[in-house]
């Protein structure tokens, strides 16, 4: 088995940047580190192959822009919808529908 993991590094403003990449037991290790920061992982085969060409501490190719953009919305989407679970079971189940707040606001 070859299996391989990127991970991605992104401030607003500035393109995605690779910091860490490897297959195999690196791989494992990226993948354990980010399950014990509760990073968000995506599968996709495709992405982390091209990924994976890209050198460390380098910003990602603009023809990935798009696909590691909607990546991106999606892992703030969860975060957004993790944040007012929380919020929610700390003052006893209220919820405000969530329609003021922006998603995206304090994502990392």
């Amino acid at each position: 088995m070859n299996k391989k993991a990127v991970a991605l590094s992104y401030e607003v403003g500035r393109a995605p940047v690779v910091i860490a990449k490897g297959s195999d037991e690196v791989a494992m290790k990226i993948i354990q580190e980010a399950e014990k920061q509760d990073i968000p992982i995506q599968k996709n085969e495709i992405l982390v192959e091209a990924l994976s060409r890209v050198e460390i501490y380098r910003e990602i190719p603009a023809e990935l822009y798009q696909t590691v953009a909607e990546i991106l919305a999606f892992i703030y989407r969860l975060d957004a919808l993790k944040r007012r679970e929380k919020e929610k079971n700390k003052s006893g189940g209220g919820d405000s529908g969530g329609a003021d707040r922006d998603p995206g606001a304090d994502a990392r």
